[in-house]
């Protein structure tokens, strides 16, 4: 059995390496479990590797606000300092600090 490491936590914020967006980090699957048709949708060049921590993002760009599925491989801690303006946030979170999100919900 494989054992990966979450490099991000739950309320981090941080930004995809290739596409203009970011996000909150809500939930982490520790390698992928979506379904096999979303990882077939991904051009073949593009796909990343299963087995590796994926992350569930309370996600934004410039037009809109969705939750994003991305692989640990393509995202990037973001220092901006800036939060994000999804409107689920207040629904999972409490205050923004340093770049996180202080957790508003219990965990298992």
């Amino acid at each position: 059995m494989h054992t990966h490491r979450a490099k991000y936590h739950l309320g981090q914020v941080v930004r995809h390496r290739k596409h203009p967006f970011r996000g909150v980090v809500f939930d982490v699957d520790p390698e992928f479990s979506n379904t096999e048709e979303w990882y077939e949708a991904i051009p073949e060049d593009s796909r990343p590797d299963k087995e590796q921590p994926f992350y569930h993002l309370l996600a934004e760009n410039d037009q809109s606000f969705y939750v994003a599925y991305v692989s640990e491989q393509n995202l990037i801690a973001d220092y901006s300092g800036e939060p994000v303006d999804h409107p689920d946030i207040p629904d999972l979170f409490g205050a923004f600090t340093d770049g996180s999100y202080e957790l508003h919900f219990q965990l298992n």
